[in-house]
C-alpha cells in the first residue's frame, strides 16, 4: 500500500481478511492540502459496488414471487421501456447487462465527449430524476440486441432495477435496500447519502480525469442523484467485507438466488475490457490463487474494489482517493502509469500471498478499477472493474 501511495495515489486504505484473521491498514493522506492522514475506517463512495446490493434486493423479491427474472421489463415499467423493446428486455438482462441499453453517463455529462471536465462541475449540485437519466439511455442508439452476448455494461440497467423495486415494494428502492440488505447484513456505516456531503470520517476525493484536471480536483462534495441505485452508496472497507461474506454464505439471499447471481456471461466493461458478469457480481479467476467474487466501482474521485474468494476464507476491500490518472498519448490511448504496477503488486500479494513468488502465477489477474475488472481505475468514465464511471 505504501507503494501505491508513492506511485501517486494520495491515500489508499484497506481491510484484508484471511481464515479468521483481519488486517487493516492505510497509507498516505486524506487531504493533500492539510496532510490529514487516511485511516482504515474511513467512509468511501463505493460506486458500482452498489449494484450488488441492488441485485440482492431484486433477488429477494424474486424469492417472494413479486418479480420474475425472465419476465419483460415492459410488463412492470411500460412507461420507461415502451414498445417492442420493453417486451424483449427481461429483468435478468438488466441484472447481467445484456439488455442492449446503452449507458446514460455520456449524456448526463456531455462535456466528456469533448474531453472537458465542465459537466462534472456543472452537475455537482444538480438533482437528477431516475426517469430523466433512464430516458437518456433508452433514447440513445442501442448498444446491442436484448440478450446478445457479450453484453455491454450500462448504468441504465440498474436505475431501471431501482424503479422496479419501487414498483413492487411500494417504497423507495433506497429504503428497501437499507432495511432488507444493509441492515440484514449488520452493516453499521453503509447507506445512501441524503446530501452532497458525506457524514462521518472520510477522505477528500480527487479526480484527475485523464490529466484534464491538473492538479486533480476534489469532488468529495457531490450530489449523487446522477447514479442512485447504480453507484451511490457510501460504505467502509469493513462493511464491504462483511456484506460480501454474508452474501456468499447465503445470509442475504437464499442459495438458489445466489446460484443465479453467480451465472456469468461475458460483458464489455466501460473501459473496454471483457469481464465475467453475473447478476450484480463479477467473477475473477486468478490462476493458482482461486476464484473470487465481488465488484468494483468508481465515481468522481473515488475508486473501490471488494473481492471474496469462493470459499469465503480470503477477502480484500480497498479504497483509493484518486481516479483516472492515466493521461492519453498523442493517439488518445491512456498511457501506463506507475500506479498501475503498484496496484497490481498489491492485488497479487493480497490474493495470492507473497508478491514475488506468485507474480507469474497471478499475471493474468483482471481487476484494475471502474463502472465497476482491472487495475483499479483506468475507466472511461467513473466506475467499472478496473475503472468505470458509476460502476
Amino acid at each position: 500500500m505504501d507503494g501505491v501511495h508513492r506511485a501517486g495515489v494520495p491515500g489508499v486504505y484497506a481491510e484484508v481478511r484471511d481464515a479468521g484473521r483481519t488486517w487493516r491498514g492505510a497509507s498516505g493522506v486524506a487531504d493533500v492540502r492539510t496532510g490529514r492522514p487516511v485511516t482504515p475506517d474511513m467512509r468511501q463512495r463505493v460506486g458500482s459496488i452498489t449494484k450488488t446490493f441492488t441485485a440482492a434486493a431484486v433477488m429477494q423479491q424474486v424469492e417472494q414471487g413479486r418479480i420474475q427474472l425472465d419476465a419483460p421489463i415492459g410488463g412492470y415499467l411500460p412507461q420507461l421501456v415502451p414498445g417492442e423493446r420493453g417486451k424483449k428486455i427481461t429483468v435478468r438482462m438488466l441484472l447481467n447487462n445484456t439488455s442492449g441499453l446503452p449507458d446514460y453517463i455520456r449524456y448526463a455529462f456531455p462535456s466528456l465527449q469533448d474531453m472537458s471536465p465542465k459537466s462534472l462541475d456543472d452537475n455537482r449540485f444538480r438533482q437528477f430524476r431516475p426517469a430523466e437519466l433512464i430516458k437518456m439511455g433508452v433514447d440513445a442508439p442501442p448498444a446491442g440486441e436484448p440478450g446478445a452476448t457479450p453484453g455491454v455494461y450500462s448504468n441504465t440497467n440498474y436505475l431501471l432495477l431501482g424503479q422496479l423495486l419501487e414498483q413492487v415494494t411500494g417504497t423507495t428502492a433506497e429504503k428497501y435496500i437499507t432495511r432488507n440488505v444493509i441492515e440484514r447484513a449488520g452493516l453499521r456505516h453503509t447507506g445512501f447519502p441524503a446530501r452532497p456531503r458525506i457524514e462521518g470520517p472520510h477522505s477528500r476525493m480527487y479526480e484527475s480525469l485523464w490529466g484534464l484536471n491538473d492538479p486533480p480536483r476534489d469532488y468529495s462534495v457531490y450530489n449523487m442523484s446522477w447514479t442512485g441505485t447504480g453507484a451511490a452508496l457510501v460504505s467502509t472497507m469493513e462493511d464491504l467485507n462483511r456484506f460480501y461474506g454474508k452474501l456468499l454464505d447465503g445470509k442475504i439471499v437464499n442459495q438458489a438466488s445466489l446460484a443465479q447471481m453467480q451465472r456469468t456471461v461475458p460483458v464489455v466493461a466501460l473501459d473496454g475490457s471483457l469481464i465475467e458478469y453475473g447478476l450484480g457480481l463479477h467473477k475473477v479467476a486468478i490462476r493458482d490463487c482461486g476464484t473470487f467474487w465481488g465488484h468494483d466501482g468508481t465515481v468522481w474521485g473515488a475508486g473501490t474494489m471488494s473481492l471474496t474468494r469462493a470459499d469465503g476464507e480470503r477477502q480484500l476491500s480497498v479504497a483509493l482517493n484518486l481516479q483516472r490518472w492515466n493521461k492519453p498519448d498523442s493517439s488518445g490511448k491512456p498511457q501506463h502509469h506507475p500506479i498501475d504496477a503498484a496496484l497490481k503488486s498489491l492485488y497479487r500479494q493480497v490474493m495470492c500471498g507473497d508478491a514475488n513468488a506468485q507474480a507469474e502465477k497471478a499475471h493474468n489477474m483482471s481487476p484494475s478499477t471502474s463502472v465497476t475488472s482491472r487495475p483499479a481505475a483506468a475507466a472511461s468514465t467513473p466506475d467499472g472493474w478496473g475503472a468505470h464511471t458509476g460502476r
